[in-house]
Formats: structure tokens, C-alpha cells, sequence
């Protein structure tokens, strides 16, 4: 029988509880292998870990570089070496994915290889931009995007992986979220996903409240970055930079994330000079503090 004590909490409790906020979702930081692109595969991947850095996204173009003259099981026994889990890997030169072109069977066999050589490594994510050398888009480019979409779902099947397709800011096919959304949910392939980088999407054509139109779960990775205080028309592949040092509402969009359940990296990719030819070391010490600080501002660390 419950004591009279027990009786008069209870209610107390299920109020507490009802009103109690749900459990943020956590996600983790990574850096992506373009961010030191300079420094190579090695050097770049045993800076970060001196670091503290402990998930990594692989460049497939410094993959290729350390394979002239090692092997890909020296590659997965340095990564594993160093304390370190690749998280995504980004496919290389395989522009032509999404929309029909001449070119489009020689980067589905690319696509191909590539997957084969990061599964070796236990990668389960391959992304590949929208980029597109097509200078005008029409709404008949858009209908077999979906078919396309599916078929490179197909591939990463084979080797246990997920391909995920990331718009760019200056695509004339795919720009925006709303219209990756479209495309990869008419595509309905379990392993092809959408996924976010947050420089074209702050820096572009997007809307905040178009991360509302996420569906829980939906998203497959993110790229971590922040827009400059700068004129809009300035900005280009080079100017993003760390997270916190620009004007992005990172912490609106992280939370955002963590409502419909982004549990996954965010991985910081840069392209300024600067941090490309600097010592890996130096640039994770300056990343990862600050990156970390709008995460624990997020609740999503």
C-alpha cells in the first residue's frame, strides 16, 4: 500500500516530469582533411590527434597522394594508430552525380571505386557536392534527379555505406535545402540522405525556418563553419571561417539540429590559406576550443 507521503509526491512528480525539458541531442566534432590539405594525409591526421581531435573526415585527393607510395591497410593502422575514427569521406572529382551528362557514366564508376577503398577503411558515409558545369537549369532538369539519386543510393549499398548528396551555395541545380529535401525524398533510397553544410546554407539562398522542414533523423552529416561579417557578394568557397568567429546563428541552427535528432559530427571544413597551409596542430588548437564553445552553447555537447 502507498504511504500517504508517496501519494501527495506523486503528482508532484509526474508535473516535474511533464515539464521537465527533453535530453538535448548530443553530437561530436570532427575536422575535415581539407581544412589542412597542405599538410597531406599523415601529417594532417597526427596533428589533429595530437590535438585532442579524435573523429576525422577523409579527403579522397590526400588519400590518393599517401597511396602512391603506401597502402591502404598503412592508412587504416594509422588512423587506428592515432586514435582517430574517420566519420565521412568526401568522393573527390565526381561532379556530374545527380543530373544526366555525357560524363555521367565515368563518375558513377568512380563513385564505385571510391566506395570500395573507403569501406576498407570502415568508413559508412560518402558525400558528393551538387556542383554542376551546366550553366542553366530548366524544371525538366529536375526529373530524373530523383532516379539518379537512387541509383548512386545503390552503389553505397553494395559496400555497406550511405551516400549523401551536400548543395553548394553557386549550384544552379541544387542550392538549397528545400530542393535537396525534394529530390532525396523522391528518390526514397534508404542509403542515399541529404545532408547540411553550414556555410552554403547561412551564406546562400536558405532560410532558417527551412530546417523545420526536416523530418527526425533525416539528415546524414554536417559541415561546421561560420559566415564572415562581410558583404554577402564577397563571399565565396574560400571566406568561411571557425565556428564562433562569424555571424552565423550556429547555436539556433545547432539546436534546430538537435530537434530533430542530429546525433552525428560536425565537421569543420575551411578553406582559407591560412589554415590549409598551417601546422595541423596549431589550427585544431585554435578549432577545436572554439567550435566546442558554440557546441556547449547549443546543449549539444
Amino acid at each position: 500500500m502507498l504511504s500517504r507521503r508517496t501519494m501527495l509526491l506523486t503528482p508532484v512528480a509526474l508535473a516535474a516530469a511533464r515539464g521537465a525539458p527533453a535530453a538535448a541531442s548530443k553530437m561530436t566534432l570532427a575536422i575535415h582533411q581539407n581544412t589542412s590539405s597542405r599538410a597531406g594525409f599523415r601529417q594532417s591526421l597526427e596533428g589533429w590527434s595530437r590535438a585532442g581531435i579524435r573523429q576525422v573526415e577523409i579527403a579522397g585527393n590526400l588519400l590518393d597522394e599517401f597511396l602512391k607510395t603506401e597502402s591502404l591497410a598503412t592508412a587504416h593502422r594509422l588512423l587506428t594508430d592515432l586514435g582517430l575514427t574517420p566519420v565521412s569521406c568526401n568522393g573527390g572529382a565526381l561532379q556530374g552525380l545527380w543530373e544526366q551528362n555525357p560524363n555521367r557514366p565515368a563518375a558513377l564508376d568512380a563513385l564505385k571505386k571510391r566506395c570500395e577503398m573507403f569501406a576498407t577503411l570502415g568508413l559508412k558515409r560518402i558525400y558528393s557536392t551538387t556542383a554542376t558545369p551546366q550553366q542553366k537549369v530548366t524544371a525538366e532538369d529536375y526529373k530524373p534527379v530523383p532516379d539518379s539519386m537512387r541509383e548512386v543510393g545503390e552503389i553505397a549499398r553494395q559496400f555497406d555505406m550511405t551516400a549523401m548528396a551536400e548543395f553548394i551555395r553557386t549550384s544552379p541545380l541544387i542550392s538549397t535545402l528545400p530542393t535537396l529535401l525534394k529530390m532525396t525524398r523522391a528518390a526514397g533510397h534508404p542509403n542515399m540522405r541529404p545532408m547540411l553544410d553550414c556555410y552554403h546554407f547561412w551564406s546562400g539562398l536558405n532560410k532558417l525556418e527551412d530546417l523545420d522542414l526536416l523530418k527526425p533523423g533525416e539528415l546524414g552529416h554536417v559541415h561546421f563553419q561560420d559566415v564572415p561579417d562581410m558583404p554577402r557578394e564577397l563571399l565565396d568557397t574560400v571566406t568561411r571561417v571557425i565556428p564562433g568567429d562569424g555571424v552565423s546563428p550556429l547555436t539556433t541552427i545547432l539546436r534546430k539540429l538537435a530537434d530533430k535528432g542530429y546525433t552525428g559530427a560536425l565537421s569543420v571544413e575551411l578553406f582559407l590559406p591560412k589554415f590549409q597551409q598551417g601546422d595541423p596542430f596549431e589550427v585544431a588548437r585554435e578549432i577545436r576550443p572554439k567550435a566546442e564553445g558554440v557546441m556547449r552553447q547549443a546543449r549539444v555537447l
